[in-house]
C-alpha cells in the first residue's frame, strides 16, 4: 500500500507553501509469536526489520511531502532496539536538505500502534493521525493550521485549526490493484514501456532506507546521497 499515492503533496501547494519540518511515526506493538518467528525479524530472511517494514512507510510519507525530492544527508538515531539476532526492533533518523529541510521519523515493533506525521511549513501545519492504514476504510482526515498566530492579549490560537475528512467509494487497497491493473493494461494496449513514475518513487525510498542502515552500521555517522 502506498500512502498518499492519489494526493498532491505540499511542497506543489499553489500558494507558494514549502514543507520545513516534517516527523513520522510507524510503531506496532507485535506479540511473542511475531518476534520469535516472523519473517521481519529473521537475519536470513527480512533482515532489515522494524526499518525495512514500518520504516519504509515512514520515509516514504517524507518524501511524499517534499515532493519526492531526495535528502542531502542522512543520519541514524542513536541506540536503536535490536534482537539477539541482531535485527532491528526499533530505530529513526534525521534526514537533512541543502535547502535547510529537515525530517525525522521514528519505526518500530514494541510500541502501541501509531501513525502519526507532521508537516510543519512556512504558513502551516498539516497533522495526520492515521497515515498508513486509516481509522476508517472509506475515509481518512486530517487536521490544518493555516496562518497561525496567537489571539489576542495570547489566551488562544487565531484561527482555530480545522479538521478535513477525505471520503473514498473505494478502500486503499481496492486503489491499489486498480491502478496496477492500469499500469499493466497500458503496456499490453500501447504497447509501451512501463510507466517511470512507482520504480523512481520506489527507488528514493530505497535509497534513504539503505542509508539509514548504512548509518546505523557506521555508528550514526552522517551519509551524503546523491541524487
Amino acid at each position: 500500500m502506498e500512502p498518499f499515492s492519489h494526493m498532491k503533496g505540499p511542497q506543489d501547494n499553489e500558494n507558494g507553501y514549502q514543507a520545513r519540518k516534517i516527523n513520522s511515526l510507524f510503531s506496532f506493538r507485535a506479540n511473542e509469536e511475531f518476534l520469535q518467528n516472523d519473517i521481519r525479524v529473521k537475519p536470513d530472511l527480512d533482515a532489515l526489520g522494524a526499518l525495512g517494514d514500518a520504516g519504509w512507510y515512514s520515509i516514504r510519507a517524507i518524501l511524499w511531502a517534499v515532493d519526492y525530492e531526495l535528502p542531502k544527508t542522512v543520519i541514524a538515531l542513536r541506540n536503536p532496539v535490536r534482537n539477539q539476532a541482531g535485527v532491528l526492533l526499533a530505530c529513526g533518523a534525521t534526514l537533512y536538505w541543502a535547502d535547510g529541510k529537515i525530517a525525522t521519523f521514528n519505526c518500530s515493533f514494541l510500541t502501541n500502534l501509531t501513525m502519526d506525521m507532521t508537516i510543519v511549513g512556512t504558513n502551516g501545519t498539516l497533522h495526520v493521525t492515521d497515515f498508513v492504514i486509516p481509522y476508517e476504510e472509506k475515509s481518512a482526515a486530517f487536521n490544518m493550521a493555516s496562518k497561525s498566530k496567537f489571539a489576542e492579549l495570547h489566551i488562544g490560537w487565531d484561527p482555530l485549526p480545522s479538521k478535513h475528512v477525505v471520503s473514498t467509494d473505494l478502500p486503499q487497497e481496492a486503489l491499489m490493484v486498480q491502478e496496477f491493473s492500469r499500469l499493466v493494461q497500458n503496456i499490453r494496449d500501447a504497447g509501451g514501456k512501463p510507466e517511470g513514475k512507482w520504480p523512481a518513487i520506489t527507488r528514493k525510498t530505497q535509497v534513504v532506507m539503505d542509508a539509514v542502515k548504512t548509518s546505523i552500521d557506521n555508528r550514526f555517522g552522517p551519509v551524503d546521497i546523491s541524487s
